[in-house]
């Protein structure tokens, strides 16, 4: 099945509505941002990450949306542009109207809202979680994301209906930790029996593309149960740029 391109005209609505709307003011504003470099294995204790994520979790409104999707980060920025992005968006809006439905990125950036995709520092960092080695830096990051989650799972408690996070790895294990601290659902997605089947033991990161059919399918029919819509047939044959995900191939 070959797709259409109606989920880039969902973006872009999506990118009109009032909450995507950028503050006046940036969340940190030019003068007071660190000059600690964003590419480095001590991004998540980088002053200027901790502080957006601290905004994010205390300052920021979230709308309210029958569904919020929580996806990882992208190598790519911003997030909204990136290949992988592209993929889930086509998949989300084949069973989503965009008012239905706020967009959550995690993983390395800590927390961010869609719409803030093109703010600093979110836009800006470089260091890629899963390339990390360093067993206190991953140890250190599934602790601070495990509480972020935790904290935007309760304070957002009343602002969705409904909550699937599509991950694997440390952005997995760090979600899991979080469900541990709240009582509020998320349906996690690629299901646990999947990511069994498609195991690369060959590989530096074993659980592969977030990408692949099989994962994506997996993520079609979690949002199906909560709509109650059929899953369209996936194809991702026409994102030809393989840039954002080759960090998978370790």
């Amino acid at each position: 099945m070959v797709y259409a391109k109606p989920y880039i005209v969902c973006v872009n609505y999506i990118y009109s509505l009032p909450e995507y709307l950028h503050p006046l003011t940036p969340i940190i504003p030019e003068n007071e941002r660190s000059s600690r470099p964003l590419d480095t294995d001590e991004l998540i204790y980088h002053p200027d990450m901790i502080r957006a994520n601290e905004w994010v979790l205390s300052e920021y409104e979230a709308p309210e949306r029958d569904v919020c999707m929580f996806v990882p980060c992208s190598k790519k920025k911003p997030y909204h542009e990136s290949p992988s992005h592209k993929i889930f968006d086509r998949l989300i809006f084949s069973l989503l109207e965009p008012q239905d439905v706020h967009i959550v990125v995690f993983g390395t950036c800590g927390i961010t809202p869609r719409e803030l995709d093109t703010e600093y520092p979110f836009m800006d960092y470089k260091f890629i979680m899963g390339k990390c080695n360093v067993a206190a830096v991953k140890r250190d990051f599934i602790k601070m994301e495990s509480e972020r989650l935790a904290t935007y799972l309760e304070r957002t408690r009343h602002n969705y209906k409904h909550r699937i996070a599509y991950c694997i790895g440390d952005f997995r294990k760090a979600m899991e930790r979080a469900l541990e601290m709240t009582d509020v659902r998320v349906i996690i997605v690629p299901k646990e029996e999947t990511i069994q089947e498609n195991l690369q033991l060959d590989k530096k990161f074993i659980y592969g593309s977030l990408n692949q059919k099989s994962y994506l399918r997996d993520f079609a029919d979690a949002i199906a149960s909560v709509t109650g819509k059929s899953p369209q047939d996936i194809d991702v044959s026409d994102e030809k740029d393989t840039e954002d995900s080759d960090w998978f191939k370790l």
